[in-house]
């Protein structure tokens, strides 16, 4: 990936707020499918820093390898819950929002597992990665999630 623009210094005050958005946004809803829905969106919109990133976090996580791997094939993997494909296929369905109705029967079927507030933040969650993966899209952006870990562990 070629860097074209550094979103960060060229704009750091945005940059600040949809941070601190984000992690407030993200840090509402379970982690582990967090990770996991980060990783299926992020493929479906060809990022690869994000894909890059939330896999390395994941694994932090203590997620395995084999449901990190099988992320893209959901549907015909028997290692993920209802649940957990509730949530992959409604943020599928609002990922590929433009390609068709496909929302109408994930909802259906995250309406059984996700009480109505769980709903909003997986919906804000799927929301946030669409963000971050066309702004790393869009500017050719790549992090290193190791130095990344590193920084934040000195901030803290």
């Amino acid at each position: 990936m070629t860097p074209r623009l550094d979103p960060l210094a060229a704009a750091p005050k945005l940059m600040g707020e949809w941070f601190r958005s984000s992690n407030a946004l993200i840090a509402a809803f379970d982690p582990i499918l967090t990770k996991l829905v980060e990783i299926r969106v992020s493929q479906i919109n060809g990022c690869a820093n994000c894909i890059n990133m939330h896999t390395y976090f994941a694994r932090d996580l203590g997620e395995s390898n084999q449901r990190i791997d099988l992320v893209a094939a959901w549907r015909d993997a028997p290692c993920y819950s209802d649940r957990e494909r509730a949530a992959l296929a409604w943020a599928e369905a609002l990922t590929l929002l433009p390609k068709g109705h496909a929302h109408e029967a994930a909802y259906e079927e995250l309406k059984a597992y996700f009480s109505d507030e769980e709903q909003v933040a997986l919906t804000m969650v799927i929301n946030v990665i669409n963000g971050w993966n066309r702004i790393a899209v869009g500017f050719g952006g790549w992090a290193d999630p190791a130095a990344l870990k590193a920084q934040a562990a000195a901030a803290a």
